[in-house]
């Protein structure tokens, strides 16, 4: 399924420096899609850490399953991600698919297959063909090199129109560490305590609960604060890997001082994901932002912020560029949060359009049309009620997105 590139897609990608005991290999297993990679296989060194966060849809896939049953253990070798079929709801068959592939995976690259770590993307319900993955793993284990992060981007790609990448370097301790980032989303997308599917790097020496911590605060404030149509996928799946090959002390506590710079480099990299797949949302055109303040709580003005993004009639508006703030005010409303009509302010861009529970007297419709007619829209509310503040990112919804998904198993 091949789609025209966002309009919102970066003009340069990054190019991602080689990270100390990880190999990547792209391979066509023909698992759904035809003259395109589908398969990533990534290969670590002994003895690196690994942290996920994960779905809490209640029906998740197998490989969801297998990930959660196997992160107790701490230590990765191995992962295997294929697009075009997502192994969830398909029973026993999917349990045994992932079986089947973590053996194959575990043959090629030497581990035991509790070492290996599987997610999967494409259409829920078809069963998938885990043979497939007999001699494309193997060979893929012989070939897999440093790089090029991008390809292993597209190799996971379904709706996507364009391959999601990051890369931070910082100090830790007395050495420099590299993180790399890799996502994929474009639809079915409102991730509960993790993402789409994305993959983080590091040559950095931190044990793996540590990382596990540091994984899930970041998620929070990232993936766990983007939506695209509001859909919570069987699949999301985070994963973090951390080969420890950097030239630096090991950390084993999450209240090591040498933490604090890794940790925002993290968070940074996860928002500069999380922020990607939003401009890549389905037949998107318009890329925003949505800020809640003088909430009761944090956690109010989230679920405020979560309610004017997931609103259709406030993403159509956006979509026909109709500074529209009457359906901001339902959106505030139906929130089931704290709210005052009597107290709230809304702006489009710098352009406070009400303001104490009416229009605001110096409305101007040029000037808010314009900053409606912008790729980049910001819409801003103040609730005037306390400190909470939250800050979400999604994209308007337009025919295209109906065409997308109206189309997608044909």
């Amino acid at each position: 399924m091949s789609h025209s590139v966002s309009p919102l897609a970066p003009k340069t990608y990054p190019e991602l420096p080689a990270v100390a005991g990880v190999r990547l290999a792209t391979a066509e297993a023909g698992i759904r899609y035809k003259g395109r990679t589908d398969v990533l296989y990534a290969a670590f060194d002994e003895g690196t850490a690994v942290a996920g966060v994960f779905t809490r849809s209640r029906c998740p896939s197998a490989p969801v399953d297998w990930c959660r049953a196997q992160l107790p253990g701490g230590t990765a070798r191995a992962l295997v991600v294929n697009s075009g079929n997502a192994n969830a709801f398909t029973g026993l068959k999917g349990r045994d698919a992932v079986r089947l592939t973590a053996t194959i995976a575990a043959e090629a690259a030497g581990c035991r297959p509790e070492e290996v770590f599987l997610a999967s993307t494409g259409v829920i319900g078809e069963p998938l063909d885990a043979s497939k993955f007999r001699g494309v793993l193997a060979e893929c284990a012989a070939r897999a090199a440093p790089g090029p992060y991008r390809d292993a981007a597209r190799a996971i790609m379904t709706t996507d129109t364009f391959p999601k990448v990051a890369t931070r370097t910082v100090r830790l301790g007395d050495a420099d560490v590299t993180i790399n980032g890799i996502a994929k989303g474009a639809g079915m997308i409102a991730p509960d305590m993790a993402t789409m599917l994305s993959f983080v790097f590091t040559d950095a020496p931190i044990a793996a609960p540590v990382l596990q911590d540091l994984l899930a605060r970041g998620a929070d404030t990232s993936f766990n604060c983007v939506t695209i149509d509001g859909d919570t996928s069987t699949s999301d799946t985070l994963l973090m890997f951390a080969t420890g090959k950097a030239a630096a002390a090991r950390i084993d506590r999450a209240d090591d001082p040498r933490l604090a710079p890794f940790a925002a480099a993290l968070d940074d990299l996860l928002v500069d994901l999380a922020q990607l797949v939003a401009r890549d949302g389905e037949g998107a055109r318009k890329f925003v932002t949505v800020t809640v303040e003088g909430a009761e709580s944090d956690r109010s003005a989230h679920r405020i912020a979560m309610s004017i993004a997931n609103s259709p009639l406030v993403k159509t508006a956006v979509a026909g560029e109709d500074a529209n703030w009457g359906r901001v005010v339902m959106a505030v409303g139906k929130a089931g949060e704290p709210a005052d009509r009597d107290r709230l302010a809304i702006w489009f861009g710098d352009v406070r359009v009400a303001v104490d529970g009416a229009r605001d007297p110096a409305y101007d419709e040029a000037a808010a049309s314009a900053a409606m007619e912008r790729d980049d829209v910001a819409i801003r509310v103040d609730l005037g009620l306390g400190g909470g503040t939250a800050r979400v990112w999604t994209c308007d919804l337009t025919k295209a997105y109906v065409e997308i998904n109206g189309d997608y198993r044909s």
